[in-house]
């Protein structure tokens, strides 16, 4: 489902670019091409369509970029790393064993030495 919406928005997307190309910011655009008045399509109903055609689609991709993040993959996470829980599984079987801490502790903090002279 998840590539199926992140096709969709894509067709969308590409379909918003090529309307908004079509489009020009001052008026004219395609609707610059239909000059005489009487013909069925005329200059106002050409800019309606593409106002609305853009609009349409801006809200199909916005609809479909919240559905998609139900349909996000998800991991399955671990708290620690795999290393971690067989230290802790081998302590909890034999309680004497010495579990390295691989650096991963923390260190005293050792005040820093002044310099001579100050």
């Amino acid at each position: 489902m998840y590539v199926f919406i992140s096709v969709l928005i894509l067709i969308a997307s590409i379909l918003l670019i090529l309307i908004v190309l079509v489009q020009n910011s001052k008026g004219g655009g395609l609707a610059s091409g239909f000059s005489s008045s009487n013909q069925i399509m005329g200059v106002r109903k050409t800019t309606d369509f593409l106002e609305k055609t853009t609009w349409g689609l801006t809200g199909t991709v916005i609809a479909l970029s919240i559905i998609i993040t139900a349909f996000i993959p998800k991991r399955a996470q671990t708290n620690q790393s795999e290393i971690r829980q067989q230290i802790n599984e081998a302590i909890k079987v034999d309680p004497n064993t010495i579990a390295p801490n691989f650096g991963t502790a923390q260190q005293p903090i050792v005040p820093a030495e002044e310099e001579p002279g100050e």
